[in-house]
């Protein structure tokens, strides 16, 4: 069968998207990339397509507040990211301030670090961990003003995303909070949900399977489709295939001491390195990508955003 000059230019235009990849061990990181994989890419490259800017941009770190090189080495990695991918939002998994929350080092660990992104009006948003509770309960955070929180659990959004904010220490007021998270859910417009807390639901790190947050938790993501729930806790990174609907991204790598991670019959990737996660938004996908301090991509994935529907 013949084809007419319009029949073969579409089918062309078909075959080309069907063969985007990188070299991910040499590429120079620009908001042209993208990626159509569920899983890492490999090191051949075959195309490249330009993509269009995603809508929003953001990156995620936990367990960053250490004052040591480190820090100092992701937090420098993200200023070089954001000149070439200029970025909103940093959203800050907990474990702000070792070892034991206390305020007076928020210079050290939080405001010298992350200087040149606070002088580009570049917003944190942080959750609290379990060190960050050991003085006052986390409260001086919860009041200071850099760290955007409305309170111990709370929203924001930024079109076309929204995100909520979970506290899920020890001592959670989950009788309040679980009401608070299924109202918020139930009467959000947006086409993207991210809940992030600093505790792991899945992981194939040190604590393992959270059984308790599964419980409580769980449920809601699947009735009101939420596509992302992100942590940190585990110094280490994880990203699991959906799980009824659902990828949970571990990202424990912003600065304390890396550990050893396994893997599971759920887990799409898992490294042991410092780094950070930067997160681009589309229309009807996001795409995932790990990053260490030698501007590496290590991870990279793509989430649709119907896939739960």
């Amino acid at each position: 069968m013949s084809l007419n000059r319009r029949q073969f230019l579409w089918l062309s235009g078909l075959s080309a998207c069907s063969v985007i990849g990188w070299d991910i061990k040499k590429r120079f990181l620009t908001t042209s990339e993208t990626s159509h994989q569920e899983i890492p890419l490999t090191d051949h490259a075959i195309a490249a397509v330009p993509s269009p800017q995603p809508l929003f941009r953001f990156i995620t770190i936990g367990d960053t507040g250490t004052g040591e090189t480190g820090q100092y080495d992701v937090a420098n990695a993200m200023f070089r990211y954001y000149q070439n991918n200029p970025f909103q939002v940093v959203t800050l998994l907990g474990d702000n301030i070792y070892t034991n929350g206390e305020i007076e080092k928020i210079n050290a660990v939080f405001e010298k670090p992350y200087q040149p992104l606070l002088k580009e009006n570049v917003k944190f948003y942080a959750c609290l961990g379990n060190h960050d509770i050991r003085t006052e309960n986390g409260d001086r955070q919860v009041t200071y003003p850099l760290f955007n929180m409305k309170g111990r659990y709370y929203s924001f959004q930024y079109d076309p995303v929204e995100f909520f904010v979970l506290d899920a220490n020890q001592n959670a007021d989950w009788e309040n909070q679980m009401p608070w998270l299924e109202n918020q859910l139930q009467k959000s417009q947006s086409p993207w949900k991210i809940v992030y807390s600093h505790f792991p639901i899945y992981s194939s790190g040190l604590y393992g399977v959270n059984e308790e947050l599964i419980n409580r938790l769980t449920p809601l993501f699947k009735k009101y489709k939420v596509q992302l729930y992100m942590n940190g806790h585990e110094h280490d990174y994880e990203r699991t295939k959906p799980i009824e609907g659902t990828t949970y991204l571990t990202t424990g790598i912003g600065g304390a001491p890396i550990r050893s991670v396994g893997r599971s019959e759920w887990t799409a990737t898992s490294a042991s390195t410092l780094g950070f996660t930067a997160i681009e938004i589309y229309a009807d996908h996001l795409i995932i990508r790990a990053i260490d301090p030698e501007d590496q991509v290590f991870d990279e994935g793509m989430i649709k955003l119907h896939e739960s529907l």
